[in-house]
């Protein structure tokens, strides 16, 4: 499944001229392995910030001193790894993985933020099991948002698919 997301994202941005980057704390740099490994990466794929750390989340990526795994987060990670890459679309990944809590939040929290160069949109998951597979469901739906989203951006699918299982809700970026 992640190899079947980032071969159609690969075709579609390769089609279109689109860029993508990432920046990942929760998935500690797979999802970019996942779209490096994709085919013509290097045409459509910018590159990649893994931010673990708090400080590297808010000095890299302009993360403001919130929980780092939470809504605003997420948004901030998308938006600076898009500015920062000067890529059309980006996707964040920040959670806790497990088996302790982080920021207030239960193992297996998890939020993703897609940034485009119009808007930002973030969603929040659960995910049940141990690290290892909250850490590759995340990578999974991190793929499926930006395929889904670029999508979208292209023409490819509808603006609003009311059946899309990763369809977020579209939040203004923050400033």
């Amino acid at each position: 499944m992640v190899n079947d997301a980032a071969d159609q994202l690969a075709a579609l941005a390769e089609r279109s001229g689109l860029t993508v980057a990432v920046a990942e704390s929760l998935t500690a740099g797979q999802v970019a392995a996942a779209l490096g490994a994709a085919p013509d990466s290097a045409v459509w794929f910018r590159g990649g910030v893994v931010a673990y750390a708090t400080e590297v989340k808010q000095q890299v990526l302009g993360v403001p001193d919130v929980p780092v795994v939470s809504e605003t987060a997420a948004t901030a990670m998308a938006q600076g790894v898009r500015s920062l890459m000067d890529a059309d679309l980006a996707v964040a990944t920040t959670g806790a993985g497990g088996p302790d809590p982080q920021d207030g939040e239960g193992p297996g929290s998890v939020w993703f933020c897609v940034a485009s160069r119009e808007d930002a949109q973030a969603v929040h998951r659960q995910y049940d099991g141990d690290p290892a597979r909250v850490v590759h469901q995340s990578v999974q739906y991190a793929l499926e948002l930006l395929l889904s989203t670029a999508k979208t951006l292209t023409g490819s699918a509808p603006a609003s698919v009311t059946d899309d299982p990763v369809q977020p809700a579209i939040r203004p970026p923050i400033s």
